[in-house]
């Protein structure tokens, strides 16, 4: 058992990886500045660091991190519930 939480760990990483790389190297080393600030961000940094996570889509890495591990597909409806 211990195996296959190392393995979903390893394909969780390999996940993050892909929307790691939607961001450019001075991207990543912003992001990487502002969540080291954490709470002593300025209103400007937390919108910059809005925009940054954004980038990421956090969303499309939740949905495909479900859609994995899931033992049935899961349908994915791009936009947001409810519209």
């Amino acid at each position: 058992m211990p195996f296959l939480k190392v393995l979903a760990t390893a394909q969780t990483a390999v996940l993050a990886r892909r929307h790691l790389q939607r961001l450019d190297s001075s991207d990543r080393r912003r992001l990487a500045e502002l969540a080291r600030r954490g709470r002593r961000m300025s209103g400007a940094e937390r919108d910059e660091l809005r925009r940054l996570l954004a980038k990421l889509g956090p969303r499309e890495f939740a949905f495909a991190a479900a859609d994995r591990f899931s033992p049935m597909p899961l349908r994915w409806l791009g936009g947001r519930s409810g519209r």
